[in-house]
């Protein structure tokens, strides 16, 4: 589903073993339990895979429940080696998603402002959030708005080329993804 980690600590941009031309590349689209079950591999990466949780969860009550998701930073990243320190959060853009019907982005901004808060949801939920309605048709702008977070997600800082992943807002996913939450929980208690 998602690459392993290579020698840089990134997810490959590209799946490994296939032309470089070949469409098997990031965004990784996966189930949000296969997400967490590959990233929640140590407590401080549970506690942010549980935040991502509640922060869907607060999404789902505004009512948006189709469109993806694009997780990145580095929680997506294997920065306890290669920079010897936990990640403190997972980047998400909120992209393609449909503004329920009666709403309109300002409405659903009233009903709910801190969510729209960059720096309280970051607290509160560990989840470095952004907002993008792209909505359809597709656009020139669109278009533009796509290709800005891909050409910002596909890079770290350094330059090094990264992947990343992509996730349904469907909430039908999140029991499966809490189920595995409390595996890794229950595997990280065997191991203390």
């Amino acid at each position: 589903m998602i690459p392993a980690w290579n020698l840089q600590g990134t997810i490959p941009p590209v799946r490994p073993g296939v032309a470089g031309t070949d469409p098997d590349r990031s965004p990784y689209k996966v189930p949000l339990h296969a997400f967490v079950d590959r990233m929640a591999s140590s407590l401080e990466r549970v506690s942010i895979a549980e935040g991502l949780l509640q922060f869907r969860r607060q999404i789902h009550g505004l009512g948006i429940t189709h469109g993806f998701q694009w997780l990145d930073g580095s929680f997506l990243e294997h920065v306890e080696v290669t920079e010897g320190r936990a990640p403190q959060d997972v980047d998400v853009v909120t992209l393609f998603f449909e503004v329920p019907a009666g709403e309109t982005e300002a409405t659903l901004a009233a009903k709910n402002p801190r969510l729209f808060d960059h720096a309280l949801v970051k607290r509160a939920y560990k989840v470095d959030s952004y907002w993008d309605v792209l909505g359809m048709p597709m656009s020139a702008v669109t278009i533009q708005r796509v290709s800005y977070w891909y050409s910002m997600w596909s890079h770290r800082r350094d330059g090094v080329w990264k992947g990343f992943v992509q996730v349904d807002l469907d909430p039908m996913q999140d029991p499966f993804a809490a189920q595995a939450i409390a595996a890794s929980k229950a595997v990280l208690g065997d191991a203390l």
